[in-house]
């Protein structure tokens, strides 16, 4: 445990390096309220589902209780963690999107976005994004990062993945 963690605090700090050269500045205070109302209507018509930290909490790991893990969801899931800023996450969402219609009620498909909150990609180890955390009902969870060279491919990759980690028999 000691060792998962040395290695998960070196990976944070790799990740934070990182990410400070390519983000964006974005507005932390004064968000118009009409903006963030039509930006959560927006996200209630995706079949993903962007987690913030607490929800990330109640969804997949409950970090600030358990140790170990403890996977807290009903069904399998893939976390995506991405960035605004990020091109290749760009090129992954509408197809995540579209993983997540045909697997509806086999798996969610949640989102986390490491410029909001670091922490949760940093716990993972996640160095660079796309990074795409794959946890099934039982077992421990499988982190792959990067997408392939076209939609197809990205595509092919993420069945392949949910097949073999996600439902298994």
């Amino acid at each position: 445990m000691k060792r998962i963690l040395l290695v998960m605090l070196i990976a944070s700090v790799g990740f934070a390096q990182a990410c400070q050269g390519n983000a964006k500045e974005t507005e932390s205070k004064g968000v118009n309220e009409k903006v963030v109302a039509e930006s959560t209507a927006k996200d209630n018509d995706k079949a993903t589902i962007t987690l913030n930290k607490e929800e990330f909490k109640k969804k997949i790991l409950n970090y600030e209780i358990n140790k170990t893990w403890k996977y807290e969801g009903d069904l399998p899931s893939i976390v995506d963690f991405y960035a605004d800023w990020c091109g290749p996450c760009k090129i992954a969402s509408p197809i995540l999107e579209e993983i997540a219609q045909e697997y509806k009620g086999k798996i969610h498909v949640y989102k986390v976005d490491t410029q909001k909150d670091p922490e949760l990609a940093q716990m993972f180890g996640v160095q660079g994004i796309p990074a795409f955390l794959y946890i099934p009902m039982e077992g421990q969870p499988t982190m792959n990062s990067g997408i392939g060279r076209t939609k197809e491919e990205t595509k092919a990759m993420f069945k392949k993945a949910i097949e073999e980690i996600l439902l298994k028999e």
